[in-house]
């Protein structure tokens, strides 16, 4: 899908709409349920539902019915197909629209980007029946959305990425990541997507907190500039407002430059190891269809 000259820079709610067909693709995570009372995704016990799991060899006691007939007549031996009984759960996504995020030099502008991360997982959602919520943030404003079944949530959360409150009450990562446990129910699917400029122990500890009772995965949204500066030469960066000149011929500064994106992706993904969330990468230039499937 072709981006406009506008929709590389800025969000529209047309550009949104247009990812239900390629979203179809897709598949939401799913693993064992954290918080079975709340109704996950997926029950801890296998049975006939509506989601197939795997095929083994038929045991005593078994379903006659769901023996896997192709399967036994390939091997000689009986086999039987398994499935997970599949529950709605609340899906909730966190985008970040900071000031860091308002920045590319290849691709679209990473809060672009963001969006239509954000947009696929909805179209998803809403295809599999599940409740689709989120919370957009900025430097100056937060805004959670409760989530909702059907096609109206999913335009109710694409209306709130095209336009974000304008609030100017000042509001840092801490506080957003804390908001989350406040308002995501246990048993949820949360996915947040930024690029995590600020990130510390104690959010740490906030997603620490969340992931005991949730799934979480946890999208870095990055441009190529960040993780390599481009051959040598003299770039000139602005954000209308100030200009910077970069010189690229300085060998320590460009290894002192990706040296600390480097150190930032080895961060998160020893934290995510460590907390059992999973972390996808996504580039400014990438294709989001393609880094969700």
């Amino acid at each position: 899908m072709e981006n406009t000259p506008n929709e590389l820079v800025s969000v529209t709610l047309d550009m949104l709409i247009k990812l239900a067909k390629p979203a179809a693709s897709l598949k939401l995570f799913r693993s064992r349920v954290r918080a079975p009372q709340s109704g996950g995704y997926v029950s801890r016990t296998k049975g006939r539902g509506m989601e197939f799991d795997e095929v083994r060899m038929y045991q005593a006691g078994d379903d006659i019915r769901s023996i896997d007939w192709r399967v036994t007549a390939r091997t000689g031996k009986t086999h039987t197909k398994l499935f997970r009984e599949e529950r709605e759960r609340p899906v909730f996504i966190s985008v970040d629209y900071r000031a860091s995020m308002q920045f590319a030099t290849r691709g679209v502008f990473k809060s672009v980007q963001a969006a239509k991360l954000a947009g696929l997982l909805a179209w998803v959602a809403e295809r599999h029946g599940d409740r689709i919520g989120g919370q957009i943030f900025t430097d100056t404003s937060c805004r959670e959305l409760k989530p909702q079944n059907g096609k109206q949530a999913v335009l109710h959360f694409f209306n709130a990425l095209v336009k974000t409150e304008a609030k100017q009450t000042p509001i840092n990562l801490e506080q957003i990541i804390a908001r989350l446990n406040h308002h995501v129910k246990p048993g949820s699917l949360v996915y947040i997507i930024s690029d995590f400029r600020g990130i510390n122990h104690t959010i740490e500890n906030y997603l620490a907190k969340l992931a005991r009772h949730c799934d979480v995965i946890m999208i870095l949204v990055y441009d190529p500039l960040e993780s390599h500066l481009p051959a040598k030469g003299r770039y000139r960066f602005t954000d209308t407002k100030t200009d910077i000149v970069v010189d690229t011929s300085d060998k320590q500064q460009i290894m002192s430059y990706q040296e600390k994106f480097s150190q930032h992706c080895s961060y998160l993904q020893t934290l995510t190891k460590k907390l059992n969330i999973r972390l996808l990468l996504c580039a400014s230039n990438d294709k989001p269809v393609e880094v969700l499937r």
